[in-house]
């Protein structure tokens, strides 16, 4: 098991995503394994809007995501509001 802070799937395979993008199968595979940065809403502007690292994993059906979250207002306020259930998806 992962050390993490939440886990779940960053996206599925070919369902068109909130940013109106769709990945296909195997999209990031090249990232198995990999730690990313953990952006809100994508915004790679904002610094602030870093909110920690995610552990990636390939899967059959998506891609699976372990977050942990900074020790930074944003990363504090972002954790907060996954473990009261107010932010429930990647």
């Amino acid at each position: 098991m992962v050390n993490c802070d939440c886990s779940g799937y960053a996206t599925r395979n070919d369902l068109l995503c909130g940013d109106g993008r769709t990945i296909r199968k195997n999209a990031f595979k090249d990232n198995d394994g990999q730690t990313v940065p953990l952006i809100w809403n994508h915004d790679h502007t904002n610094p602030e809007a870093v909110l920690g690292h995610a552990l990636l994993e390939n899967r059959e059906d998506g891609v699976y995501a372990y977050a942990t979250f900074n020790d930074t207002e944003a990363g504090k306020n972002a954790k907060m509001l996954v473990e009261h259930g107010d932010v429930r998806s990647f």
